[in-house]
Formats: C-alpha cells, structure tokens, sequence
C-alpha cells in the first residue's frame, strides 16, 4: 500500500522560487554585496536610533502602522485611509494579485520585469503572461496588445527591475487610458526616490483619480531598510479595503514601523542617497559605454543599478566570475534574453572603479 500525502495545487508547483542576489563566491568567500540594489551608504543614522527604541519584541506592533501611514501620507499629500503599509512592498505586490485574480485569470507583465510578478500571478492560481519588450524597456503597445478578456491585473515597475529603464508620464498614462477600467493596473515605484528632480511618472496622480491603480512603494531602496521590511501601497478606498482583509494582521514589525518613520523625515540621507547614486551611475556608465568595441552595452538606468550587456566576445559568465575573484557580488539573471547581462548596483566610488578595473583588464584596455 503507498503511502499518501498532501498534494500542492499545481499552480503552485510551476512556481520557480525567488532567488535573492549572492553574497558569496562559489566557494564561500563572503563578497561585498552589489546583487541586491541596497543603499551602499547604509541607513539613516536618524532611523537606526529610532529602531533601536522601538518598544521591546513582546509586543505587537501596530496593527494598521497608523503613525507610520500619517507620516506618508504627509509627505505625500495622500490621505492615510488611502494608504496600507505591507511587508516591504513585495507582500502587496503579491496581494494584489490575490485580491483581484484567481484562476482562469491572466496577470500581464512585460518581458524582463521584477520576478515576484511570476511569482505572485502563480500563487493565486492566474496565469503569467509576458509582453514583449522593445530593447529592454516596457512597451506600452505590446502590453495593450497583450490583453485579453482574462485579463485581471498588469504589473508595470517604473523604473523597471532588472533593466532600469523608465516609462515617462505620458506613456503610462497612454498605458492606464488604453486598459479595461475593470482591470487593475499596478505602479510599482520601487525605485522612484532615484529619479532625478522634475522626473514624475504622474502614477501617484492616476492612483488618486482613478478606481483601478494602486501605487507601491518600499523603504528597501533609497531609505536604507531593507533588513525591516516594511512598503506601503496607495489607491482608491476598495484597493486598499482588499489588501487590507488579506494582509497580515501585524505585518510590518514595531521597529520597522519606527525605523521607516524615522527614514522619512531624514530628508539629507535621502538627497546624499541620490546624489550620489546619480554621480556614480553616470561615471560607470561611462565606463561601460567606453568599452562598447568589445560588445559592452548599458541599458540606460534611472534606478540605482546598471544592467549592462556583454554582445561581444567577453561573456556575462566570465566577468561575473572575475568580478567575483576580485571581491564582488553582483546579478547574473540566467533567462532568456539576460543570460549575457549582468545587473550591477551602485555601490560606494571605490567599488565602482574596482568593479570598471576589472572589466577594462578583461577587455584589453586601460583607464
């Protein structure tokens, strides 16, 4: 007689589990970290005392992160009751989905886009459907041509993960106006601090007039947190009541409640983040685009990363290992149409150059 035992649904076995950037070199030497888009300036002193005093680990937290949602919303100008606070932006993200697709449903996302997508349209039960790209970046008329009637809920990342490119104001609205007003439309902002001043994709403005946009953002990024996991979303009323009866009741931890709240109004480390995030991104993409005769090519990047391309006799998987040997994690995303790319952070000035050596001793050439 066989032995019998619980079956997982099969949506749930096609799912491929997240795979997080390294750490460590393929035989355990710890690297310094440039495969996960973390701020390489650390975390908001002003935050880290803040975490600290948060109250003791025997105590819920705030179930609704109601001074924590003030705050942003403040910020932001966006009323609180329009705003719910998740496990760093990828429990909404995932929500999202849970809320408003099921099986027999499509999730629509554009080819080369953030993983937990995938991820999140299969645990629900819909399926996953990718549009094509154009050179990398979202296209807005492949994603319109995309849909069906089965269509429930389209992911856009903007700037987009992992190839930094962004959609301008006008294409995403062209984008929303295009789409079934029973669709929901999801703006994943996840990188938005990095845009430079002026540079607004008008997201947080659709998500205020409209009934099917949610806007998500984490303090991951720019504001240093990711260790705390702690995102917020923002939408109509209905969006952010759905998240709010599938969320963890107590989601976001005390000290990370306290931490993000901290972060937010440390706005010097934000605009340091920045600054220096735009100086090093541009003088790495120099480098990379002074190697364009050996096949070297940037994909042009508004976040705080690079995904450059290796079309050229120098291959991803030989800079990835000479990187590595030379002290560096970085992201080598092996699918289709990535397995020569590699998506390299911004990390400190000295990390950048260290990083720019390597790949000019692999080319020939010399600084």
């Amino acid at each position: 007689m066989s032995e019998q035992k619980p079956a997982a649904k099969p949506w749930i076995l096609g799912i491929h589990a997240y795979v997080p950037g390294k750490a460590r070199s393929a035989d355990g030497r710890a690297l310094i970290k440039l495969s996960a888009n973390e701020n390489p300036l650390g975390t908001s002193e002003v935050a880290l005392a803040a975490r600290s005093a948060a109250a003791g680990p025997a105590h819920y937290p705030d179930p609704g992160s109601t001074a924590l949602r003030e705050a942003i919303g403040a910020l932001h100008g966006i009323d609180p009751a329009r705003i719910v606070c998740g496990t760093g932006s990828d429990e909404l993200l995932n929500l999202a989905a849970q809320g408003f697709a099921g099986p027999g449903d499509e999730v629509l996302f554009g080819r080369y886009s953030f993983a937990v997508y995938d991820i999140a349209a299969r645990r629900c039960g819909a399926t996953p459907v990718e549009a094509a790209d154009r050179d990398y970046a979202l296209d807005v008329d492949a994603l319109l041509g995309a849909v069906t009637e089965k269509t429930r809920v389209v992911f856009v990342a903007n700037p987009n993960n992992p190839t930094g490119t962004y959609m301008p104001r006008a294409e995403l609205e062209r984008l929303h106006d295009g789409l079934p007003r029973d669709l929901l439309l999801v703006v994943d902002q996840a990188y938005a601090e990095y845009l430079g001043e002026g540079e607004d994709d008008g997201g947080m403005e659709l998500a205020a007039r409209h009934d099917n946009v949610l806007v998500t953002r984490t303090f991951s990024k720019i504001y240093g947190l990711a260790g705390e996991r702690v995102g917020w979303a923002t939408g109509a009323p209905h969006l952010v009541d759905v998240l709010n009866r599938i969320r963890g009741p107590f989601n976001v931890t005390a000290s990370g409640q306290a931490a993000a709240l901290a972060a937010l109004g440390d706005l010097n480390f934000v605009a340091q983040s920045r600054e220096h995030n735009a100086a090093e991104l541009a003088r790495f993409t120099e480098v990379i685009e002074s190697l364009g005769n050996h096949g070297l090519r940037a994909v042009p990047s508004k976040a705080n990363f690079l995904l450059v391309l290796f079309e050229g006799e120098l291959k991803a998987v030989t800079a990835l290992d000479a990187i590595a040997e030379a002290g560096y994690a970085v992201r080598h995303i092996p699918v289709p149409g990535l397995s020569d790319a590699l998506r390299i952070t911004i990390g400190r000035s000295e990390d950048m150059a260290a990083i720019a050596e390597v790949l000019r001793s692999l080319t020939g050439e010399t600084a």
